[in-house]
């Protein structure tokens, strides 16, 4: 088959959508497949700024119209240059990955399925971008139900993104969950001490790596507010952040009111191939999220990574990482938005290196067996055979 995976956002770019679309299309294409990713980034830089200017200044005046103004301008661009790159090649099928890509490859005139990762109206409240209960979160609402509706096949990362679409649109989807590749992220535990030299750490610190982008929901304040309880016993302690948002100035200052700036780093958005590094040095992997207006984690990708990668994962017991990891067989969850617990959680993994060491054993073979990139690019193309055939 020929696809073309379409999204309104930049790609590449560091996020779990990204990472999924890079994964998908390596899988894909292991299997034979051709594929082609069209996105915001493709199209010049004047029209990106087109598209970015009015949301900005929008926004200003009203708060959430900037925001749906500038995606229904990057919709239109996106839908020329998909009819565009038609012209030039002979597709199959489309996989869109947000609402606003699947409403730009509808006019394609080709079958379209939509992966969706997440819920349009509510993040946006949730990251500050719309208020709630307003008429642009109820637009933004009724933009997904269009397109649950509308779409060949929905795709879901966890059930209850599958069950929120039931709910609203009254369609059924089809839930794979997230997945990584499983050959760039393999245990290197071996190289721990060699990969701690190179980067500056030394080989006796506590390596707590949390491979987040820094926004609330992400709940990347917590690791923070739990240094220092780990240093009353553990002051050798770590926190190695990979990623940006609004967050970080809060995580700067709790930790400078605490003394422990120093025991901070801050890598803002590496590239996936020194990512697989920091999973490899660390002692453990925190994924720290919580509910914020609506929002829970799905199956989230650094959560898989840092469980292909051989390391220990610690997480919050929320949305779908209570469907990925079994409590003390493949990681440990938590109570989200509590330092202790993560404090706690730490404590248990560095006094019982022996439970550490099998839970990310059993972690590795889950990922092998239900997570991998093989399986899913599987899963995907029997969809898209199954889309066209009933075309």
């Amino acid at each position: 088959m020929r696809i073309m995976i379409t999204t309104i956002f930049d790609y590449p770019h560091t996020g779990g959508l990204s990472t999924h679309v890079a994964t998908l299309k390596a899988g894909l294409e292991e299997l034979g497949h051709e594929v082609d990713v069209v996105s915001f980034s493709d199209l010049p830089k004047a029209k990106r700024d087109l598209a970015r200017a009015p949301s900005f200044l929008i926004n200003k005046i009203s708060q959430g119209k900037g925001i749906l103004v500038g995606h229904r301008i990057r919709q239109q661009l996106l839908k020329d240059l998909i009819q565009q790159k038609a012209r030039e090649k002979v597709y199959d099928i489309i996989n869109a990955q947000d609402v606003y890509a699947s409403l730009a490859s509808f006019p394609c005139k080709l079958p379209v399925v939509s992966t969706v990762h997440g819920y349009l109206s509510f993040e946006a409240v949730s990251r500050g971008a719309v208020k709630t209960g307003s008429k642009e979160a109820k637009a933004m609402q009724d933009l997904e139900k269009e397109v649950y509706q509308k779409t060949r096949r929905p795709i879901t990362v966890d059930q209850r993104i599958k069950d929120y679409i039931r709910d609203l649109a009254g369609v059924e989807g089809e839930r794979i969950y997230n997945f990584i590749n499983v050959d760039q992220f393999e245990p290197q535990v071996e190289k721990r001490e060699e990969l701690r030299a190179q980067y500056g750490f030394n080989k006796d610190d506590v390596l707590l790596f949390i491979p987040r982008r820094m926004t609330r929901k992400n709940g990347v304040i917590f690791p923070a507010k739990a240094l220092k309880l780990i240093h009353e016993k553990y002051p050798n302690t770590r926190l190695v952040y990979a990623g940006s948002g609004e967050e970080e100035q809060n995580i700067r200052q709790i930790t400078k009111e605490s003394g422990l700036e120093d025991h901070v780093h801050m890598l803002g958005n590496i590239p996936h191939d020194i990512m697989k590094d920091y999973y490899a040095m660390s002692n453990m992997t925190l994924i720290p999220s919580i509910h914020s207006e609506g929002v829970e984690e799905a199956t989230s990708i650094s959560a898989l990574e840092g469980m292909g990668a051989g390391v220990p994962v610690i997480a919050s017991a929320v949305g779908g990482l209570k469907e990925i990891i079994i409590p003390e067989k493949s990681g440990l969850l938590v109570e989200e938005q509590s330092p202790e617990a993560i404090r706690d959680a730490v404590y248990k993994i560095i006094e019982n290196p022996e439970l550490g060491e099998k839970m990310a054993q059993h972690a590795r073979e889950m990922i092998e067996e239900n997570y991998s990139h093989h399986a899913a690019a599987k899963k995907f193309a029997d969809i898209y055979q199954d889309a066209l055939e009933n075309y």
